[in-house]
């Protein structure tokens, strides 16, 4: 993620060319108009000619700085019903397993069953548990007795509830069904090719009757430029305000970093059709850019909530300001 250390090494020992200045930047994933708010400011400085480096990383840092929130806003419990969180994105960003992450995130942080060690280098905090895992057998909709529900919901006290809504394909399904035993929590699922919306406006009537604190649904992943599965997206949405009118309380677009500007492009268009509340960063170990999350707060802001960085349930925490920009470099 320390994308200015190419950076620190194009221009050791040389003057700054604007023009290569510029191009690097971008391909940092920082965005057009950041660049260009950087470069001005540093073409703004009365001895510009003599800037090296250092006050080429010391700029961007505070532009990053300026930009960024200091603290992502945390999950909350609604009151008396569940909070709703929609989880969205592309094919391969990671969602389905995100949408595990998020879960195991949530029963620890919501039962105080977590330490935080030292932050890594990519602004994140690790979970570790504190207590043996819980496990359980997953019930599900269509197949759980009265009995199932009951032992679910006591291996779960935090009470965080899956929904299987990416209905289009079978392995999906399937695969948050593994995501879910493993957790001890309870998945509602449908018949392969079943409505979505129905789907998330069962696990909601479930989740209220069983007083769960979190409902997390996980959807379709689908590319943002297919006009008709954005329109299904917002029936999920509409939905499930006919149930609660704040729901869904939180809709999380899962981008991958490596993926650059096209992460971008992404967020705008689900932004549009969704108004989105924040950002499941995946990958961001794996990408020598990192500015993306920069550009998409820059532009549409939308704050990263949280960040990915493996494939373990405890790999991903809140998103961490301050340590993100000290690994810039």
């Amino acid at each position: 993620m320390n994308f200015l250390q190419s950076l620190a090494q194009q221009f050791s020992g040389k003057p700054i060319d604007w023009d290569d200045l510029e191009e690097a930047l971008i391909r940092a994933d920082l965005g057009v108009p950041m660049t260009m708010r950087i470069i001005k400011t540093l073409q703004e400085r009365e001895a510009w000619a003599l800037l090296g480096i250092g006050d080429v990383i010391k700029a961007v840092r505070a532009e990053v700085a300026r930009i960024l929130p200091p603290r992502p806003a945390p999950i909350h419990r609604a009151n008396g019903k569940p909070s709703v969180i929609l989880i969205v994105g592309v094919n391969g960003a990671g969602k389905t397993t995100s949408t595990a992450k998020l879960a195991h995130y949530l029963m620890h942080a919501a039962n105080c069953r977590a330490s935080v060690s030292a932050p890594n280098a990519f602004g994140v905090h690790r979970m570790e548990p504190l207590g043996r895992e819980r496990h359980g057998r997953a019930a599900h909709r269509g197949e759980r007795a009265g009995a199932n529900e009951s032992n679910a919901l006591q291996q779960n006290p935090s009470g965080v509830m899956l929904a299987a809504a990416d209905t289009f394909r079978a392995a999906a399904i399937e695969q948050l069904d593994v995501w879910a035993k493993r957790l001890g929590v309870e998945m509602i699922r449908g018949q392969y090719g079943a409505d979505p919306a129905a789907l998330c406006y069962d696990a909601y009537q479930s989740a209220s009757k069983n007083k769960v604190d979190f409902l997390l649904c996980d959807t379709a992943g689908r590319q943002h430029t297919k006009t008709n599965l954005m329109a299904e997206l917002q029936k999920v949405k509409r939905t499930l305000g006919k149930l609660d009118s704040d729901a869904p309380h939180e809709t999380l677009l899962v981008v991958d970093a490596t993926t650059g500007g096209n992460a971008l492009s992404q967020a705008r268009e689900f932004h549009s059709a969704l108004t989105l509340t924040g950002l499941i960063v995946t990958k961001l170990d794996g990408s020598g850019k990192g500015g993306i999350v920069v550009a998409i707060q820059d532009e549409l802001g939308i704050p990263t909530r949280f960040v990915g960085t493996g494939e373990q349930l405890d790999d991903v925490a809140p998103f961490n300001r301050d340590t993100y920009i000290d690994n810039l470099l």
